[in-house]
């Protein structure tokens, strides 16, 4: 063959693959789609799994509302059951249907929502009714954002993922898909709760007249967006999603019996209860949020004991026991205030934990001012004194110290007391972030109810019991050293480590390095 040959040759397969092209764009329109419910089934089948009675049941929804061209619909299911991966692949089922169709996806991070349309891209690349749908050219196929082959001329992507706080004025979708926007960090207080539904009421500009607005999650408030009661005390005059079609399926049916007995058989609903508590697991898995003014904190269920802590060493190791069990981490708070006697009080608390998971509230102390006649103007160090002289008595590797107003500057102080004091025990120093009510439900509200909370009798000899027994989530009680509690059950434990070499003061946990802790106190 020539040269003269082969250039005409390859000008031919050229022309022909811009013939092609425009073809390959409107297979996705022209070809047959199946009912979402086998599309589903054809998936799982390409996986190598089976579809669960609880997936086809909500596959037959999903469809039914598409053909019914409903505009607005929530799909509320217990937690891990699978609802975003089906909704994902119900966005594929839609595009394959109709590849002019806009989707946006909004979550309360961006990382949520992108994450979602990257299983949706994954899903046209691989599904066999979407072949078709992946773009000759790939420049617009990304992971938050893509563009299918598609005949219309359109501004907006076919699939678009945003945070709830980015700025969506100017886009268009057909379908709004909300995954996910109510999560502690955007409901947990009331201004958030309001921030939220004015960000959510704009989506009413960005869906086109007859769109579809679909809502999928769990409530995480007593006044969530989910809520099919009106909560007269918010000021609405309708519940958020009024007039919303709804599929609400908790995790168990009206008889009690697992909706998805594959996934969460007896022994696994209750491993949840004990480790969520009983207010998220009505809230997360029942979908019945509990009202926080409801929550009472009842010190009778605290198992008491009066041993000591019980310190040794042996084969170049420290051990710290209770009772004959041996502890494997220590957590020590102190939440830190000053100044009016009337005001918050400082509080410094250390509780161990175990192998078999229970936790030891072996002592807390209500830092007290320092006395008038001693004439001592430094606050900060008479407070990091009795901190340091707690910190020796209960062995701690390392005291974590709340960030508020007045904690900024007591950690270096503090660092010196211990060093003053010969102690081999760091200090780090964290922010919260999330409400004290919150806080203090989170951290106890699991742990009484799966009696895995201990407190040394010594505690009943200070005012805790009394917070524990009097507190109410409205406020006007103290609560100093529930919030201190609450802060050593909720950060990140200090694990021990094997002693490297003798040393004149050893701590149980020679050797330790600081330990960022976890500041969000979400479990």
């Amino acid at each position: 063959m020539t040269l003269s040959d082969k250039r005409n040759a390859a000008a031919k397969r050229k022309s022909r693959k811009k013939a092609v092209a425009p073809a390959r764009q409107s297979v996705a329109d022209a070809a047959p789609v199946l009912d979402f419910q086998y599309f589903v089934a054809d998936w799982n089948l390409l996986q190598g799994q089976a579809t669960p009675a609880l997936h086809a049941r909500i596959a037959q929804w999903l469809q039914a509302k598409h053909d019914a061209r409903t505009q607005g619909a929530a799909l509320l299911a217990f937690r891990s059951s699978g609802k975003s991966t089906l909704v994902g692949l119900f966005c594929a089922w839609l595009l394959a249907k109709d590849a002019n169709l806009r989707v946006l996806v909004l979550a309360a991070e961006h990382a949520l929502a992108r994450k979602m349309v990257r299983n949706v891209k994954r899903i046209i690349e691989r599904h066999p009714a979407t072949l078709g749908l992946k773009p000759v050219k790939t420049e617009t196929w990304a992971s938050d954002q893509f563009v299918v082959a598609r005949a219309a001329e359109l501004r907006d992507p076919s699939m678009l993922a945003k945070g709830l706080s980015a700025n969506i004025t100017g886009t268009r979708a057909d379908v709004v898909i909300c995954d996910d926007v109510e999560v502690p960090n955007t409901c947990d207080t009331a201004a958030k709760r309001e921030d939220l539904r004015e960000r959510l009421g704009e989506l009413d500009y960005i869906l086109v007249p007859g769109g579809l607005q679909l809502y999928i999650g769990t409530p995480h408030s007593y006044y969530s967006i989910y809520a099919e009661e009106l909560r007269e005390e918010t000021g609405e005059r309708a519940p958020f999603l009024d007039g919303f079609a709804r599929l609400k399926i908790p995790l168990l049916d009206e008889r009690g019996a697992s909706v998805w007995p594959e996934r969460f058989d007896a022994a696994r609903i209750e491993a949840v209860r004990k480790r969520t508590g009983p207010r998220k697991f009505q809230a997360q898995m029942m979908l019945e949020p509990v009202a926080e003014t409801a929550s009472r904190l009842d010190p009778d269920r605290l198992l008491v004991y009066d041993e000591p802590l019980d310190y040794s060493e042996g084969n170049n190791a420290a051990i710290v026991s209770i009772g004959g069990r041996r502890m494997l981490s220590a957590t020590c708070w102190w939440d830190p205030a000053y100044g009016s006697p009337n005001g918050d009080r400082s509080v410094v608390a250390v509780v161990f934990t175990d192998a078999q998971g229970h936790y030891w509230l072996q002592d807390i102390r209500y830092i007290e001012p320092p006395p008038e006649a001693l004439g001592e103007r430094d606050e900060a160090s008479h407070f990091c004194r009795q901190v340091a002289a707690f910190a020796a008595r209960n062995r701690v590797p390392l005291v974590t110290i709340e960030q508020n107003g007045v904690g900024h500057f007591l950690p270096s102080i503090l660092r010196r007391q211990l060093a003053k004091a010969g102690l081999a025990c760091g200090v780090h120093a964290a922010a919260s972030t999330r409400s004290k009510v919150l806080r203090i439900l989170d951290a106890f509200d699991a742990r009484l109810a799966a009696g895995v909370l201990h407190a040394h009798r010594d505690v009943w000899k200070t005012p805790f019991i009394v917070e524990m027994r009097e507190w109410r989530p409205v406020g006007g009680v103290r609560d100093d050293g529930l919030d201190a509690v609450a802060g050593c059950l909720l950060a990140e434990p200090v694990r021990i480590e094997p002693v490297e070499r003798p040393t004149a003061k050893r701590s149980w946990q020679a050797g330790a390095k600081a330990h960022r802790a976890k500041t969000d106190f979400s479990v």
